[in-house]
């Protein structure tokens, strides 16, 4: 099985080595293999953990759901129905949001063309 250091695994996914430290710690990133010097190494399957994690937090997800979510995960089969359910809920949250977001934009989008147009004004 093929390992990334955590340099590497920091590199690939663009992220502070502290930032994988702490998911670490959160217990996000469970069974993490060192090697013998102490150096933590990922596997193919934490990569895929992580990339996981990192969806998730990145739809603002909080740090104690997603810990919920993994723990589901080491579980295993038995909890699939929390996780579907979790995931189900955790998309129409972020359904929820992105209207808010699109609706926000709209409000953006009539103030830009508000000083634009006002600067084209000006201009003439």
């Amino acid at each position: 099985m093929k390992y990334c250091s955590i340099s590497e695994t920091s590199a690939k996914f663009n992220i502070p080595e502290s930032t994988l430290r702490f998911y670490e710690k959160k217990g996000l990133l469970p069974l993490i293999e060192r090697d013998e010097a102490g150096r933590r190494l990922f596997s193919e399957d934490q990569l895929a953990l992580l990339e996981t994690v990192l969806c998730l937090k990145h739809t603002h997800m909080p740090i104690s759901d997603i810990k919920q979510y993994i723990d589901w995960i080491v579980e295993g089969d038995g909890t699939i129905q929390l996780r579907l359910e979790m995931m189900k809920n955790h998309k129409q949250t972020v359904l929820a949001e992105i209207s808010l977001i699109t609706e926000s934009l709209k409000g953006i989008d009539v103030k830009i063309l508000r000083y634009t147009k006002r600067i084209q004004e000006r201009n003439e």
